[in-house]
């Protein structure tokens, strides 16, 4: 469980700028497009729009926090 999300954010991004700091414009070209096209091989619906794909879930963390469902 993760009690401190501050800490969590500043390990994350600290972690990101120690692993990336080396990489090349390139290379950094090259890891996006690989990226992008194991979405695609993924998703045969890649790109379309992502909101779609996140409403389930919208729905559930609404349910969750004692929201109303979506009007």
């Amino acid at each position: 469980m993760i009690r401190n999300p501050e800490r969590l954010a500043r390990f994350e991004a600290e972690d990101a700028r120690r692993r990336f700091a080396g990489l090349a414009h390139s290379e950094a070209l090259a890891w996006f497009e690989a990226l992008w096209s194991e979405a695609a091989a993924l998703s045969p619906d890649f790109p379309r729009d992502w909101r779609t794909d996140l409403e389930g879930d919208f729905a559930i963390a609404r349910a969750i926090n004692g929201l109303p469902p979506k009007p």
